[in-house]
């Protein structure tokens, strides 16, 4: 095999090339997080595991061409560390590509709506954060056990997130994320948060239902029905909201439920907040399944698995002639970028001829 030779490519090439904008402006921040995460982390890992979690994304190789208009992980270096800010973006982007193939096929091939429910509750201390979980999960069942529900619902994919209010104060930004519950409690600017350092578990669901579901109102069941009987399962008259709706068969709609699911349980800016909050997200999240699949999307999961779906994934037409190596040295990557042989151009672009990650997360 014939060696091409590597040329050394500067941030400043990079800037303004698609590659570059992944590497500087997605790939780069999450190792910069990862270094902070790794402090608090540690007493929760192994030597071995330590030393994964440590240099977990340090080294990458990317498709693309001379021009580093197009790309495609090939190889990295991960550790498969749920907390780990790379692989949770690796999963997420994973996830969003499932997801969407399930959606498709479940949609054309077993003529299936969907509709997204997102089940909440007033939000807990850090102490009960873990136990209001598992009070999620039975309430859960109960609502998915229910006559009414198991009557329409084919099946449902659920993810579990979970948010944390670390505002002491209500800042200009908080108060007009939350203007209506501070507006009923008389709250303004600067005055003291009643939900700080507090969490909010909650559950996003896609549910699959017949296409008559929508007219039939025998079995049709309206956002206030699904309000009072989340209400009844969680034991919980405090809970005022459910969100459903339902997801039209147009890309937007689609790719925002599909979003709500895929991605990441805890937003990183939180999860990452301080010692003191990531050891509660730790302690919640550990050993749990954050994202389920029940029914006909159970099912076809499995095909997925298979390969018996991938006439649903996109077609990557991109043609991939270089391979960029990116080194992690200090604070940032240092990058190398040289031609693929004959032999690598004709197996590599096979290999990447079906997109595995989605670009939106």
């Amino acid at each position: 095999m014939p060696i091409y030779q590597a040329e050394k490519i500067t941030k400043q090439e990079l800037k303004s090339t698609e590659l570059g904008k992944t590497l500087l402006e997605k790939v780069t921040p999450k190792k910069e997080l990862n270094k902070l995460a790794q402090f608090y982390i540690e007493n929760y890992l192994t030597v071995t595991g330590n030393e994964r979690f440590k240099t977990c994304g340090n080294y990458f190789e990317f498709l693309t061409n001379r021009e580093l208009s197009v790309r495609k992980v090939h190889k990295s270096n991960s550790c498969g560390n749920r907390f780990c800010p790379l692989c949770t973006w690796n999963t997420a982007k994973k996830d969003a590509i499932k997801i969407s193939v399930l959606l498709q096929a479940v949609r054309e091939e077993k003529e299936q709506e969907f509709i997204m429910l997102t089940l909440t509750a007033p939000n807990c201390s850090p102490v009960n954060l873990k136990d209001e979980i598992d009070k999620f999960n039975k309430a859960f069942k109960k609502l998915f056990d229910r006559r009414n529900v198991k009557k329409v619902v084919n099946g449902y994919m659920r993810k579990l997130e979970i948010t944390t209010d670390q505002e002491p104060k209500i800042t200009k930004e908080l108060y007009k994320k939350k203007q209506a519950y501070f507006k009923k409690r008389g709250l303004g600017e600067n005055d003291s948060n009643p939900q700080y350092n507090t969490y909010n578990p909650h559950f996003h669901v896609i549910l699959a239902v017949n296409k008559s579901y929508f007219n039939d109102t025998k079995i049709y069941i309206s956002r206030d029905e699904w309000l009072e009987m989340w209400q009844e399962c969680m034991d919980d008259e405090r809970i005022t909201q459910v969100d459903v709706r339902k997801v039209r068969s147009s890309e937007k709609s689609e790719n925002g439920a599909v979003l709500e699911i895929a991605k990441y349980s805890a937003k990183g800016n939180e999860i990452y907040h301080s010692k003191a909050v990531f050891d509660v997200f730790y302690r919640a999240l550990k050993g749990r399944q954050l994202l389920t699949y029940n029914g006909i999307f159970k099912e076809y999961l499995a095909k997925f698995k298979k390969g018996e779906l991938d006439k649903y994934k996109k077609k990557d037409e991109n043609e991939y002639t270089h391979l960029l190596q990116s080194f992690w040295k200090t604070s940032k990557y240092e990058n190398v970028l040289r031609q693929l042989s004959k032999e690598e151009l004709e197996e590599y672009n096979q290999r990447a001829k079906f997109i595995e990650e989605s670009n939106e997360i």
